[in-house]
């Protein structure tokens, strides 16, 4: 099996690593399979992708997609490195507004898998990163929305105090002050 799943602190969050076969020209790995996947219980499909590229310092989050258009996603760093969080934001859920965070980067080739009922951030920590993540659902400016990268009830430990942030990344508010829309049900995120 070319990939190790390894459930985090909030299961329903998954860290994979992939084998990596090296020689004297680079390496080859395979960064998702579906079959293998599907075998340990992600079996999505998934039908965007995204790439930004970031300087250090730069703290993009914390974003989700509301339902209908929420988004599962499968995140890996192409070059530096980026401290990757997840937010339980499931209401009913026994690890609600907990967070669980990775460390990924082009030399551990580690790959985050963050389900729907999640929200999502990360922070550059090398001089600049590349990241690539696969989405279960296509970009909805409609249900793009957010919560606070510093908000106090969460208590995320990111590795900077004064992150460089957008505008809108900015002006999310706290967890307490929004309705997400998720509920936790057998362990999968569903609407009200």
């Amino acid at each position: 099996m070319p990939f190790k799943f390894e459930r985090l602190s909030i299961l329903d969050v998954i860290l994979i690593e992939p084998t990596v076969h090296k020689d004297e020209r680079g390496f080859f790995m395979e960064t998702y399979k579906f079959s293998e996947f599907a075998t340990f219980g992600i079996n999505e499909r998934f039908v965007q992708d995204n790439y930004s590229k970031s300087v250090q310092a730069v703290l993009r989050g914390l974003h989700y997609q509301k339902n209908p258009k929420a988004q599962g996603k499968l995140v890996q760093v192409l070059q530096g490195e980026i401290l990757d969080v997840a937010v339980d934001i499931r209401k009913g859920s026994p690890t609600y507004s907990r967070w669980v965070s990775v460390t990924l980067s082009d030399e551990n080739k580690k790959l985050l898998y963050i389900p729907a009922g999640f929200t999502h951030g990360f922070c550059v920590i090398s001089k600049t990163a590349e990241v690539l993540y696969k989405v279960t659902e296509e970009y909805s400016p409609k249900e793009d929305v957010g919560v606070a990268w510093n908000d106090p009830e969460i208590g995320i430990q990111w590795p900077i105090k004064n992150p460089i942030l957008s505008r809108k990344d900015s002006k999310y508010p706290s967890l307490k002050d929004i309705d997400t829309g998720f509920v936790y049900i057998s362990n999968q995120a569903r609407i009200r």
